[in-house]
This record gives structure tokens, C-alpha cells and sequence, in this order.
């Protein structure tokens, strides 16, 4: 592990050389993309409804919008990285900026349902292209002791979109319509795309990996045991979280606090992430990621409980419940991440990578079956999200002789 790390090390501070000496504010136009990109990726859940009625499809379909982007991410986020390894980083930014900038454009003025979906896998497109990258890159711009922060930073730039941007498209939508809300995420993007051609250096690119080898790192049987983890998780996640406003309604959250839960969703994911990460370095990831599923599973059987008592429901307990769910959905990434370069650190950025793609493969996976269930139920989503999570639980206890 320590010569993967130096040759990491020598690497980086080759690349370093060349620039001046930057601290964190040459890595916040990154978390700006970032920021766009978790926008982009959630926001539909937002409005889900809207849209459905906008496009005249059930809202079942709709969902799929979100399935397509999704299975989209997690297929060709090796593909693109492999395809353009060797492409100067700044200009490989920009570029994945200004795709998702025209592929939410014309998402916003989709006249169909096809059209729609052919615009979000462009999306998917820009988006894949734009995340590993701001990641790598964030670790070269800045003096090598900043470097975790700097990471910090760039995946702060996706909590927040959880945390203001998708209320924030709540209530562009709310008050000026779904298409205002995508147009939005276009003009975000667009802007973060410009900040960085201004002020980001150049960064050249990266040997090429093939791609042969990058899928290689799954047959490492620490890695095999993970990964399966993250899908499980993701689906028990998303299983009614694409499906959120009927959902909240079922709960008896009106539409005018809508935003507002989305809020608590949000807030929630950045303690999730944060708590996590410090959970993992004081207790180690086994015990985190226990304590996460236990509350997932509580939480989507506690909604569950809710849909089905067709009772008033206190709103401060159902913002608690938000909260709760937004953590243990983000909880999960920094612990799994953790076991994937303690279980394999020769090949820790290739594992990482395909652990983003796990988790966009959950994100499909699970919106697709709430598509499938969702005529049965408000009660009957959020019961299956919960005994997803709760199987997921079981896994992980049973592979952990495999995995640290």
C-alpha cells in the first residue's frame, strides 16, 4: 500500500509543480459542478408529478427518467473515463459542463416523453464525464496537505444539492413550473462551466487505463463483497425516494411544506456524510455501516406505518423522519469506500470508481421498482425500501469474514 501511495504522492506533486501555490478556493468551482451535477441527478424527484401530468405519462413513468440517467451514469462512467484519460482535465470540465447544460435544456422544452429521456441520458453523459474528473483534478490544485479537504470540498458540492438545490427546484417549480426548475440546473451548470475556464488552470491529462483493467479490480474478492453492499443500499434508498411527493402526501405533508422536507432530506445527508466519515476513522466502517442500516430499515418502516395509519401526522415528526432517511442514505458512501481500499489499495481509485458506478445502479435499480410498486401503495414502497435495508443489513453482517 505505502508504494501505491507514493507513487500517488510523486504524481501529484508533479503535476503540482507546474501550478502555483493554490489553497481551497481554486477547488470551489469544482464543488460548483458538483453541485450542479447532484442537482441535476435528484432534482426530477422534486416535481415528479408535475412533469408526469406536463408529458402526459403516469407518474410511474416519469420515474423513469430518473431510472434512465441513473443506468446510464453507471454503465459508461468506466467507458468515458477510459475514453478520456488523456484529455487536458480543464478542457474535459468544461466540456461535461456544457453538455449537461444543453442536455437540461432541452429537457426543459421537451415536447415528449421521448424526447425527455433522450435528453437525460445526455445528461448522464455530461454528468459521468464531469464528477471522477473534478475529483482527481481538485487533489492536483491544491498543496499536498490539503488535499483531503479538497475532496471534502468537491463532495460537499453534491450534500449541498441535496440540501439547497432540490428545495430550491421544489419551489422553482412550485411557483414557475418543472421546465423553470431544469433550466435552472442548465444555467448552474453553465455558470460553473464558465468559472472554471476562467480561473482553473491547465491540468494535463492521465496515462490511459484500459478498460480491461479497470473492471479487473472486481475480481478481488474484497471488492466483489462491497460492492453488492452498495447496490442493496442505493435500491433500499431510492426505492421511494424518486417517487418523494406522492409519497410525503401520503403522509399528509401538504404541498407548501414540500420544499421544506426536501430541506430536512438534505441537511440530513450532510450530518449522514459527515458522522460517517468520523464514525468509520474512530469505530471502523463495520460498526457505521450497522448503525446505518438499523436506521434506514426504522426510518422506511416508520413512513410505512404513517402511509398506512390515513391519519394527521405531527410535521415535525415527519421533517425528524426525513432527517433520518437523508442521513442514513449518505452515511453509506464514505464507510463503503473506506472497505474498498482496505480491501484492495493497489487498485483503490479503480475500486472507488467502480463503487460510483454501483451506487448510480442502485439509483436505477431502485427507482425502477418503485415504479413497479407504486400503484400498490404508499405504505407498500416504503415497507419494500425497508426490507431492502434490512437485507442489506443481513449481508453485511454475513460477508464480513471477506471484508474489513
Amino acid at each position: 500500500m505505502s508504494n501505491s501511495v507514493n507513487s500517488l504522492d510523486r504524481l501529484l506533486s508533479a503535476e503540482y509543480s507546474t501550478l502555483k501555490s493554490r489553497g481551497l478556493g481554486s477547488v470551489l468551482v469544482l464543488a460548483l459542478g458538483t453541485f450542479a451535477v447532484g442537482t441535476d441527478a435528484f432534482i426530477v424527484a422534486a416535481f415528479l408529478p408535475a412533469m408526469a401530468d406536463g408529458l402526459r405519462v403516469s407518474t410511474a413513468m416519469a420515474g423513469q427518467s430518473l431510472t434512465v440517467f441513473a443506468a446510464t451514469y453507471a454503465l459508461l462512467a468506466p467507458v468515458i473515463a477510459t475514453l478520456t484519460a488523456q484529455m487536458p482535465r480543464r478542457a474535459l470540465l468544461v466540456a461535461a459542463l456544457t453538455v449537461l447544460a444543453a442536455a437540461n435544456f432541452v429537457s426543459a422544452l421537451a415536447p415528449n416523453f421521448s424526447v425527455l429521456i433522450a435528453s437525460r441520458i445526455l445528461a448522464a453523459i455530461g454528468a459521468a464525464s464531469f464528477t471522477p474528473t473534478a475529483g482527481a483534478a481538485s487533489a492536483a490544485l491544491v498543496r499536498p496537505e490539503l488535499r483531503g479537504r479538497a475532496l471534502a470540498v468537491v463532495i460537499g458540492g453534491l450534500t449541498s444539492a441535496t440540501a439547497l438545490g432540490i428545495p430550491l427546484g421544489n419551489l422553482a417549480s412550485h411557483w414557475l413550473g418543472w421546465r423553470a426548475a431544469l433550466a435552472f440546473v442548465a444555467a448552474v451548470s453553465l455558470l460553473a462551466g464558465v468559472c472554471i475556464l476562467l480561473s482553473m488552470p491547465k491540468l494535463a491529462g492521465n496515462p490511459r487505463v484500459p478498460l480491461r483493467r479497470r473492471l479487473a479490480a472486481m475480481r478481488h474478492p474484497g471488492v466483489r463483497a462491497v460492492l453488492p453492499l452498495t447496490v442493496l443500499g442505493m435500491v433500499a434508498c431510492y426505492t421511494p425516494y424518486a417517487y418523494s411527493v406522492p409519497m410525503l402526501h401520503a403522509v399528509g405533508v401538504p404541498a407548501t411544506t414540500i420544499a421544506v422536507m426536501f430541506f430536512m432530506y438534505g441537511l440530513g445527508a450532510v450530518i449522514g456524510s459527515l458522522f460517517s466519515g468520523y464514525a468509520t476513522d474512530r469505530w471502523g466502517p463495520a460498526p457505521a455501516l450497522t448503525v446505518t442500516y438499523i436506521i434506514m430499515t426504522g426510518t422506511l418502516v416508520g413512513f410505512g406505518w404513517l402511509a398506512a395509519s390515513n391519519s394527521p401526522q405531527i410535521q415535525i415528526f415527519v421533517g425528524l423522519l426525513m432527517l433520518l432517511w437523508g442521513a442514513s442514505s449518505w452515511a453509506q458512501t464514505p464507510a463503503q469506500q473506506h472497505r474498498l481500499i482496505a480491501a484492495a489499495p493497489q487498485e483503490a481509485p479503480l475500486a472507488i470508481s467502480l463503487n460510483s458506478s454501483a451506487i448510480y445502479l442502485g439509483i436505477g435499480l431502485g427507482t425502477s421498482l418503485g415504479g413497479v410498486a407504486i400503484p400498490a401503495g404508499a405504505s407498500l414502497l416504503y415497507d419494500l425500501g425497508g426490507g431492502v435495508a434490512f437485507l442489506a443489513l443481513i449481508f453485511l453482517r454475513r460477508t464480513l469474514s471477506a471484508t474489513p
